[in-house]
């Protein structure tokens, strides 16, 4: 009797321990605040809808620090099996022989329905797709409805010559801040170029190869550069320094300023902040110019090398959790991005959600990202690009605050972006820039 009690109670305590899982891995990402909080959910959600495989997400501060310790990790050895990074880093792990292209071990999937700006930033020039894209957003103009109504104003403009004589207006109704920036590259270079068709490197901002030189600081970029100078000494644009809040996303939230640019994962802090004051429209366009796709904020994941089946296995499921589309919407209402696929759209679209103010700037946002591309709007592809958005920023600084003209700025960020593009070309000699 005691034996048979033994042996039950020994069953009746196995029972009792959950299964193994089949596979536990680590998903590492650089986000904060809300957007973490919407990743945490998701895993959470993940891990209780199976028994199979565990996924635990770990936050790394930043982007900038997520990549610095990524690439660490896969040299030790100990790198984790998904990882987050963001655009501007594309290159430096494509090139690192450090990741899966998530086609080839994906191959299943349906990568055409992810949204077209979203998918070429993060393809090869085979159309090979290396990371999922994942937290995606694009630049829009924003506007609050009723600074605008003061000065006789009821839609956004579509023309930054329709901008600037709305920002006259506004002045002269006793609206000190008609429109703010930040003067960040991801605004006024990138986005700006893409949509405006304009290359702002080489061989098609790089993707044609690596001994790439920065050219932005002739053509168009140069021009619109110049142009926000003159905005900003002629009082109708402040920079984020030059609001009371100290950042422009905070001077228009504050209704401080009447028009800003920034990105559609902006709407949600605007919209709380505002409600329904706030307008969005696509970025304004230079007239006569054909409008091009904007590009795609935020970041994708990676699949990393050096891991067990089981593992790539656990990667692949919860990729393919994150790419259902209640999964999509749930995210793009949470944080303010948009989502990636097409038929994720379709399904907001067709949901009772699709009124929701919280998804106000899904449609107009794939819209913005969905428009005609060319050979110079796929994106940016380009080494050390993260430091080189650093250079700009600093030296075009020196420009508006006076310490020299705008164009010695420009070139003087050429000048060093060059410097670091031929270490970059150095440092990966002989390889293939897909």
């Amino acid at each position: 009797m005691k034996v048979k009690y033994l042996i039950a109670s020994a069953l009746a305590m196995a029972s009792a321990v959950p299964a193994a899982r089949a596979a536990e891995i680590d998903f590492w990402y650089g986000n904060t605040g809300v957007i973490e909080t919407a990743i945490q959910d998701a895993c959470s959600t993940f891990n209780a809808s199976q028994t199979q495989n565990k996924v635990n997400c770990l936050g790394q501060g930043s982007y900038e620090v997520a990549m610095q310790k990524a690439i660490a990790a896969y040299r030790a050895k100990k790198a984790p099996v998904l990882m987050q990074f963001f655009d501007a880093g594309t290159l430096d792990l494509m090139l690192s022989g450090a990741a899966e292209p998530v086609s080839a071990v994906l191959p299943q999937v349906n990568w055409k329905d992810y949204l077209q700006g979203a998918r070429s930033y993060y393809e090869t020039a085979k159309g090979e797709l290396l990371s999922q894209p994942y937290n995606g957003s694009t630049l829009l103009m924003y506007g609050n409805r009723d600074m605008l109504a003061k000065a006789g104003i009821d839609k956004l403009p579509t023309t930054y010559e329709e901008l600037v004589a709305d920002a006259k207006q506004l002045k002269a109704a006793g609206i000190e801040c008609p429109f703010t920036t930040d003067g960040h590259p991801w605004r006024v270079l990138e986005q700006f170029a893409a949509r405006h068709g304009t290359a702002i490197a080489t061989r098609h901002n790089g993707y044609d190869g690596l001994d790439a030189i920065y050219s932005f600081n002739k053509g168009p970029v140069a021009t619109h550069m110049q142009n926000l100078k003159t905005w900003r000494d002629d009082g109708l644009l402040r920079l984020a320094q030059d609001t009371k809040a100290g950042k422009f996303d905070a001077a228009f939230n504050t209704a401080e300023c009447a028009m800003m640019e920034n990105s559609s994962a902006g709407y949600g802090a605007a919209y709380k902040a505002l409600g329904d004051k706030v307008m969005v429209g696509l970025a304004p366009m230079y007239e006569g110019q054909t409008r091009h796709n904007t590009l795609i904020g935020g970041a994708s994941i990676w699949i990393m090398k050096g891991h067990s089946k089981d593992e790539v296995a656990a990667a692949k499921a919860f990729l393919d959790f994150l790419r259902r589309d209640d999964q999509q919407i749930e995210f793009a209402g949470k944080t303010g991005y948009l989502p990636m696929t097409e038929t994720a759209l379709l399904a907001l679209k067709a949901s009772a959600k699709a009124n929701d103010p919280q998804f106000a700037t899904a449609e107009l946002g794939v819209a913005s990202l969905n428009q005609p591309a060319n050979e110079d709007s796929r994106g940016v592809r380009l080494g050390f690009y993260v430091q080189f958005r650093d250079i700009f920023m600093k030296e075009t600084q020196k420009a508006f605050n006076g310490e020299k003209p705008m164009q010695q700025a420009l070139d003087d960020a050429a000048s060093q972006g060059n410097e670091l593009l031929r270490r970059f070309e150095k440092t990966y000699n002989g390889a293939a820039n897909q």
